[in-house]
């Protein structure tokens, strides 16, 4: 049952007048929930209880936080068709698209359950004192991981399951022993409350603190602005557009005490298609990516919206099938009317600018909010001077860069902003005669592929998603996988502490059987 109200721990509140509603963009019309907009005393209510739930969430056992995120996982798979049916009427998203992306958010969930069961993510590291050592003696260090705090998680708006209230970045944070507030989309507010719902009863059902979730709605920028704000709030994750992204970025760069903001922001995902690719297949390669561009109305983060190529007769072939083919494709719904407003709008602008030639713009009538795709080209030295062209067009759109030869290929990739990924088809035999270009490519992105299509974020430990600004706002770190879990914790080290008083990873018994690098030496035996 969906209440529109707000989650302050275990605790539904409604304290604002000021209400709102999801949209159905299949439908054109508002759905029919009303969501109550958090106040500021609700949000202080929320981190307050987030920080004292920290002070026992940080110290829970890694079994029993494992036994946590599983019962997350079983109390969504509960709310079955429910869920799917909200999700679906508050996105405009497929069935098979709600339920695949449902069985993401459960497989990322039990992931981290089994990491923080295993528990040698905290990569425990001692050095044994040395008491005769000469001239100085050596004290006895040993460090590990800890968990920063209370996180605030904003909702993604393309991913309402998988990037959002029980997304990865909560389940990072709850993984690290970090409480969580999340800051739902206001785009599936009624999807939101139900996950919240879910993690909520889990974590009564296993006897977590109160505090260690709250879901809070918010149709504007101010319940955001006052989560990243609060002085107890220790750290930021987010997924969407490079305007939000900075903005909490630099909001929370300006506190008193700055805190870390972990962002996923735009990209336009680099294609790069060399000579011999062409060759050997024009026509699949162009129906691939074809579908690549327009999967799920291109509202992916690895939407492949860039394809660079030495001008060629194959490439001219290569654009030629790319636009007849993606005409093919019948337009998709998008997430909402804003959205689709503004990819017309960046589509538009592209459309605009001197030097592009429009090669496909899908013409018959669609619904309202479906997006027509559309292919433009330009010349090399007309992108290198407009950087207009490099910037994202959220929506089934993409930009075919015909360059001159291999060395303005090159310099224009090494003009891009910092992307998530970038892609080169070729052979093993030519990619070696294009060292220079693929050094290039890969000092720009988080995440190389090769003869593949950039759309698809496969979660698993080896998974970078992430990339150099503004792809992301530390490309250090990867949004996807367990490695994830990194954003949400610190290096802390004891000296010469009593062993009964270190924490179990730490004591010389190893009574967690855990991996630990002692004294150089990789090994779960006790000291």
């Amino acid at each position: 049952m969906i209440t529109g109200k707000n989650y302050i721990g275990s605790t539904l509140s409604a304290s604002n007048s000021k209400t709102y509603t999801t949209f159905n963009p299949q439908l054109n019309t508002a759905n029919n929930e009303q969501f109550y907009e958090a106040t500021s005393d609700e949000i202080n209510e929320a981190v307050l209880l987030a920080s004292v739930a920290f002070e026992t969430y940080k110290n829970i056992a890694g079994s029993k936080k494992a036994v946590f995120l599983n019962a997350i996982a079983d109390e969504i798979l509960a709310l079955d068709d429910l869920l799917i049916t909200t999700y679906c009427k508050e996105t405009g998203l497929p069935e098979g698209r709600a339920k695949g992306e449902c069985g993401r958010t459960i497989g990322q969930l039990r992931s981290f359950a089994n990491l923080v069961a295993e528990g040698s993510w905290v990569e425990a590291t001692i050095d044994t004192a040395l008491p005769n050592r000469e001239p100085v003696p050596k004290p006895d260090l040993r460090k590990m991981m800890v968990p920063l705090g209370p996180v605030v998680v904003f909702g993604a708006s393309n991913f309402p399951l998988a990037y959002s209230t029980a997304g990865g970045d909560t389940a990072a944070a709850l993984a690290a022993g970090c409480p969580v507030i999340v800051k739902s989309h206001p785009m599936h507010a009624g999807t939101g409350e139900l996950v919240a719902s879910a993690i909520i009863k889990a974590a009564e059902k296993t006897g977590m603190p109160n505090g260690v979730f709250s879901n809070l709605n918010s149709s504007g920028i101010d319940v955001g602005v006052q989560l990243v704000q609060h002085p107890k709030v220790k750290a930021v994750g987010f997924t969407g557009s490079i305007k939000g992204g900075r903005a909490l970025f630099d909001l929370a760069a300006k506190r008193d005490e700055p805190i870390p903001v972990f962002a996923e922001m735009g990209s336009v995902n680099p294609v790069v298609i060399l000579p011999r690719a062409l060759e050997v297949d024009t026509d699949t390669w162009a129906k691939t990516y074809a579908g690549s561009i327009t999967l799920g109305a291109g509202q992916f983060c690895t939407n492949p919206g860039l394809i660079l190529g030495i001008k060629s007769d194959m490439l001219t072939g290569f654009i030629q099938g790319l636009s007849q083919e993606i005409v093919k494709i019948d337009p998709t719904c998008m997430l909402h009317p804003n959205i689709y407003e503004s990819y017309k709008k960046n589509k538009q602008t592209a459309f605009d600018q001197s030097g592009t030639e429009v090669m496909a713009d899908y013409s018959p009538a669609v619904n309202d909010n479906y997006a027509k795709q559309a292919v433009l080209t330009v010349e090399g030295d007309t992108f290198l001077k407009n950087t207009k062209l490099h910037q994202e067009v959220f929506g089934p759109y993409s930009l075919v860069v015909q360059c001159e030869n291999k060395k303005e290929l090159e310099t224009i990739i090494s003009k891009l902003e910092g992307q998530l990924t970038g892609t080169i088809l070729t052979d093993t035999i030519e990619a070696k005669d294009y060292t220079e270009v693929i050094s290039a490519l890969s000092n720009r992105v988080g995440r190389i592929i090769f003869n593949g299509v950039p759309t698809g974020v496969e979660v698993c430990p080896s998974m970078q998603h992430g990339g150099p600004y503004p792809a992301s706002t530390d490309s250090r770190f990867t949004a996807v996988g367990i490695h994830s879990i990194k954003r949400w914790i610190r290096p802390f080290a004891y000296q010469d502490w009593p062993n009964e008083l270190l924490p179990q990873e730490l004591q010389n018994e190893n009574p967690l059987q855990i991996s630990r690098l002692v004294d150089g030496n990789q090994t779960n035996k006790s000291i």
